[in-house]
């Protein structure tokens, strides 16, 4: 059941179903791409109107598990006070909760989890440890990141760039710094909404073959270039994230060493009144100058609310049944 712009609905959804239903054609969100386009502007438009108070549906009853092996800030703030705001509850587990794979096999836990909630959120460090949580739950597993893919972010990258800059279709955008997880589910979700998109990463730390090939089958691959200037000439958003990702710490001299010149300072967006996104938390003075991110130009901060809105988005299509 939808929600109007003129009143509240409440979900079907029941509280400790085991036949699971949604309204994507996926059980899961493992990745940007697990929805489909049309699927993927249905989940932004539902997004901005339960931001703008248009769509007040409710889940009451529904509960999420949250799965921590990293620690978190926004994920774990976002998810919480969505389902808090849909009238559901989230459950947090962290490392100290339970051990996912040595307490118990992971199925094992994830056909729990599965009979008691309503949909598990997960953020790990191996993708693989999704993958298994997601092929023995009976319901939604959705991705809160994991050292592959974080499709999360992804939804609210795009509803912030819908929101602030317009169309998808008239978008040029770069994406400058590290070939991460971050970067890796940006570019697909690029691809399906048909941004344009520019990837400037140095060699060695770009985006993964198998993705830029995924993406030009979902709809254009990005143009890949080692030159963060030639990169930015033109785009109308220029989004970075670290250099150093949680877990990468003995890497730190060798990659700061490698990213001389990509940093996103008052130097390299001289001439551009681009707008700049980072998904946080930033290295303030490593991949952007504290100038650049409290700066007029930056959508940081709106890019970070978006997070609870877009994936309240995501939580009422797979759970408004």
């Amino acid at each position: 059941m939808s929600a109007s712009a003129s009143g509240t609905t409440e979900s079907q959804y029941r509280h400790g179903d085991t036949t699971h239903k949604t309204m994507l054609e996926t059980t899961h969100f493992i990745d940007i791409d697990d929805i489909s386009a049309s699927e993927l502007d249905r989940v932004l438009t539902r997004a901005a109107a339960i931001k703008a108070g248009d769509d007040e549906t409710r889940l009451p009853r529904a509960t999420l598990a949250m799965l921590f092996e990293k620690p978190s800030t926004r994920t774990r703030v976002s998810f919480e006070t969505g389902m808090t705001q849909l009238g559901g509850h989230a459950l947090f587990l962290g490392p100290e909760d339970i051990q996912l794979g040595h307490g118990e096999p992971l199925s094992d836990t994830a056909r729990v989890l599965g009979r008691y909630g309503d949909a598990i959120m997960a953020r790990l460090f191996d993708h693989d440890d999704l993958l298994e949580i997601a092929k023995h739950s009976s319901a939604p597993v959705i991705n809160g990141l994991t050292d592959d893919a974080h499709p999360c972010q992804t939804l609210a990258d795009l509803l912030t760039i819908r929101e602030h800059v317009g169309s998808f279709e008239e978008v040029q955008a770069a994406w400058i710094g590290d070939g991460n997880n971050v970067g890796q589910s940006f570019v697909l979700g690029c691809a399906m909404a048909g941004v344009d998109l520019t990837v400037a990463t140095p060699p060695g730390y770009a985006i993964d073959d198998e993705v830029l090939d995924k993406a030009d089958e979902l709809g254009s691959a990005p143009t890949v270039t080692t030159d963060p200037e030639a990169a930015i000439d033109g785009v109308d958003v220029v989004y970075t994230d670290v250099w150093i990702s949680m877990g990468q710490e003995g890497q730190r001299h060798e990659k700061l060493q490698a990213f001389e010149g990509f940093q996103l300072n008052e130097g390299l967006l001289s001439g551009t009144d681009a707008k700049v996104m980072h998904c946080l938390p930033a290295h303030r003075g490593e991949e952007i100058t504290g100038d650049v991110l409290e700066g007029e130009q930056s959508l940081v901060w709106e890019q970070a609310e978006n997070r609870l809105h877009a994936q309240k988005g995501l939580i009422v299509e797979l759970l408004d049944a």
